[in-house]
């Protein structure tokens, strides 16, 4: 056996695969991983291919060796990429997730053997990992066994979470996951899809990962990981990016934005947008082209806390009322289509050109010995970038970020909203800033609607749900004990408070991002999220608890039309009503799955509450009488 696999304690399959293997590489540090992702030292180009029976040479990805960083880019669009049906469910544990057995009429204990049979007959990488958050007890020991000619995957998964080097493996390393990368089958047995089986062992969290694009494994598998292993313990990971923001007048507030895929959570980490001339473009009709400025001389300091996987560890909370949260990754998968010239993001567009080691980019015009600028994204078969280009950042490389675990004063849900008229209604009914009670904070994570225009998954059309905390498409367990869970959370930290943020439009108006950034400094210079009876006033949606009457940010008022969309003249109380409709149908449909024995007394009420059209103050009542 290779000298660094005998410190690791590997039993049954894992010593069947590895114990006598004669190509095994464990990578020795970062450098070495680098070199391994081009296919060897010295090579800027390199392709990703395999030769299956029946199927000749397929080449799944390319991989370009650039100034700045690793360049990978697939062949097939629909690996560019997650798609959120890829999770299968091996075990006979509990689940609500599709079973192999189910969806493929017979035993996965075969094919499990095909995949180890495969794996012992390539050149392999193995590589140790920590699963979750760095410190003692914080974290899982884990491993990723995979083909070597997968180099780039491997250090993807080492930039997201971390690696043991070889010389650093500590004596009696006993991994609790592992990660399986056998990339051919996706064509031999999963006709091209992105299928990841999860067999989740006693003591071992199985993940059979049968393609090479890192969203449903690499990165979204050790959210599984994460999960299951929380969902024993009793605490949970969110999914969730979080900031500290110390105002021009030293206030600070903790933010922690939530939401399905492309809801803004990078966006709420990041510096807020300006145009050429220092203003920032608030709103723009969709129609009538009326532009709505904002003067921001000074904005807040960032620091940032998590990107995407908050760790709501239970020893982190002890006698405290707000949530305590800390990041669960190394590194940051960062979405960046919304960077499409120079100049619009300055500050992720520096630490990408130069980064302190170089980076591993996705789905981005990589030519070797270039640098790779990551506005300058893949073209799709066609002929449009494509719509996922990403690049993963060491959070190292972030400035001012927060390492120790810190608490929640405000926990934000983004929404991605479509366009809303009389004419053409819709959910995007919106304002842009709404506060909600603690029961209906619960339901909006319960239905975790995935919104408009996702541009970081495969989807369909119109309204649909992301799931349970907008991590459900990661869980492997049950529906209601997750929600079960957030509930407890949520009355167990009753000084973190709620709201929801809409991005990319409200009503008839199209704003982006620029909502959740202007809200940020808004409720970072108030410094609480407490207001007056005259600043706001229910909702006309219940759903959306109150909204406001007056927002004033450094001196200036925003117009009512975006805080109350009722009040736009091109949506009107009918375009309005009819968008509410839409959403409180959507809520309904969606809920009514978690009314089941195993749901908490208090859930049962919250849900029956909204299946009964409950008014804003039902909500509350429901939560003080708990």
């Amino acid at each position: 056996m290779n000298n660094y696999l005998e410190r690791m304690n590997l039993g049954g399959d894992l010593k069947e695969i590895l114990g006598n293997h004669p190509r095994v590489t464990v990578p020795k540090s970062r450098e070495h991983i680098l070199d391994l992702a081009m296919g060897g030292k010295g090579r800027d180009l390199f392709e990703i291919s395999y030769n299956i029976a029946g199927y000749g040479k397929i080449v799944e990805a390319t991989v370009a060796r650039c100034k700045n960083g690793i360049v990978a880019n697939y062949v097939d669009d629909y690996m560019r990429r997650r798609d959120p049906d890829s999770m299968i469910i091996a075990d006979d544990k509990a689940t609500d997730k599709p079973r192999y057995r189910d969806v493929y009429k017979k035993d996965f204990g075969p094919l499990r053997q095909l995949s180890f049979d495969w794996l012992k007959k390539e050149s392999l990488i193995v590589m140790p990992f920590p699963a979750g958050g760095e410190g003692e007890n914080l974290s899982y020991p884990a491993l990723l066994i995979g083909p070597e000619n997968a180099g780039f995957f491997a250090g993807g998964l080492a930039d997201l979470q971390g690696f043991i080097p070889a010389g650093e493996i500590p004596e009696g390393f006993t991994p609790r996951a592992v990660i399986y990368l056998v990339p051919p089958f996706r064509q031999t047995h999963f006709d091209g899809k992105q299928i990841v089986v999860h067999n989740r062992q006693d003591h071992l969290h199985e993940i059979f990962s049968y393609n090479l694009y890192p969203g449903p494994s690499a990165k979204k598998g050790v959210y599984s990981v994460l999960l299951d292993f929380g969902e024993q313990e009793g605490w949970l990971t969110a999914h969730a990016s979080t900031v500290k923001v110390i105002t021009p007048y030293d206030n600070t507030l903790v933010l922690m934005h939530e939401g399905a895929s492309g809801g803004g959570k990078s966006e709420m980490i990041g510096p807020l947008h300006r145009e050429d001339n220092g203003r920032l473009l608030l709103a723009r009709g969709i129609d009538t082209g009326e532009q709505i400025y904002l003067d921001l001389k000074e904005t807040s300091e960032l620091c940032p806390i998590t990107d995407d996987m908050a760790l709501c560890h239970s020893s982190f909370q002890q006698a405290g009322k707000k949530l305590v949260v800390k990041d669960a990754e190394n590194g940051w998968f960062l979405r960046i289509n919304h960077i499409t010239s120079y100049g619009t993001d300055p500050f992720y567009e520096k630490l990408s050109i130069h980064p302190g080691e170089p980076l591993f980019f996705f789905n981005l015009q990589g030519t070797p010995g270039s640098t790779c600028l990551i506005w300058e994204h893949t073209l799709d078969s066609t002929g449009e970038p494509c719509p996922n280009p990403r690049v993963i950042m060491p959070r190292k490389f972030v400035p001012d970020t927060v390492d120790e675990p810190i608490e929640v004063d405000v926990r934000s849900f983004g929404v991605r909203t479509p366009p809303c008229t009389r004419e053409k209604p819709t959910y995007g009914i919106i304002g842009m800033l709404h506060i909600l009670p603690p029961a209906l904070a619960w339901l909006w994570r319960l239905v975790s609607p995935r919104g408009y225009d996702n541009p970081s998954i495969i989807s369909g059309e119109g309204l649909s749900g992301e799931g349970v905390g907008s991590y459900w498409p990661f869980a492997t367990g049950k529906m209601v004990d997750q929600a079960n869970l957030l509930l407890e959370q949520m009355i167990n930290t009753p000084e973190t408070k709620y709201s929801l943020i809409p991005n990319q439009y409200i009503g008839a108006y199209k704003v982006g991002f620029m909502p959740q950034w202007i809200i940020r400094e808004y409720l970072a210079r108030r410094g609480t999220v407490h207001f007056k009876p005259e600043q706001k006033v229910p909702a006309r949606c219940p759903l959306l608890g109150e909204a406001l009457n007056t927002l004033k940010v450094d001196g200036t008022y925003i117009t009512r039309r975006l805080l109350q969309v009722d009040r736009q003249h091109e949506v009107g109380e009918e375009g309005y009503d009819a968008g509410a409709r839409i959403l409180t149908d959507f809520f309904k449909e969606e809920i009514k799955q978690f009314l089941t024995p195993d749901l908490s007394g208090l859930g049962k009420k919250i849900i029956e509450c909204c299946l009964n059209d409950g008014a804003q103050a039902d909500y509350e009542n429901i939560w003080v009488a708990n």
